[in-house]
């Protein structure tokens, strides 16, 4: 079963796309995100996270990181390069996932629902398979 960790600063609309993600059939687990942490996110300061690595994509709030949001991508690619990202935002398009080097990005933008939040998780998951084939 393929283990999504749902990473987003708003606990509600977190609880959302985890129950949607659970529907569609993934194992879900989540975090507030650097925003949340007591401590610092541990990704954002350049280390490992337990949580990223016992999943096998990561669904990531493009606004969890606060202001900081820009270098999102940046930061998640020094720590993980290979894993597959899904970014989510509520409110506009992203242009993040052209900029991904590891090119295993996908993206939501708008509502998330099942049908797009699962079909979002399947392409960053299809495109990590070809870049390790490529």
């Amino acid at each position: 079963m393929t283990r999504v960790l749902v990473v987003h600063h708003d606990v509600d609309l977190a609880d959302l796309e985890v129950e949607a993600l659970r529907h569609a059939g993934y194992e879900v687990d989540q975090c507030g995100g650097p925003t949340h942490a007591i401590l610092s996110c541990p990704v954002m300061r350049g280390q490992p996270c337990w949580q990223v690595d016992a999943a096998d994509v990561v669904v990531y709030d493009a606004w969890a990181a606060g202001d900081g949001a820009g270098d999102l991508m940046a930061d998640l690619r020094v720590v993980y390069p290979d894993i597959p990202i899904v970014l989510t935002s509520s409110g506009m398009e992203l242009d993040w996932e052209e900029q991904d080097p590891a090119r295993r990005t996908a993206s939501v933008a708008g509502a998330p629902t099942r049908a797009n939040l699962a079909a979002a998780v399947e392409e960053a998951l299809a495109k990590a398979r070809v870049a390790v084939a490529g």
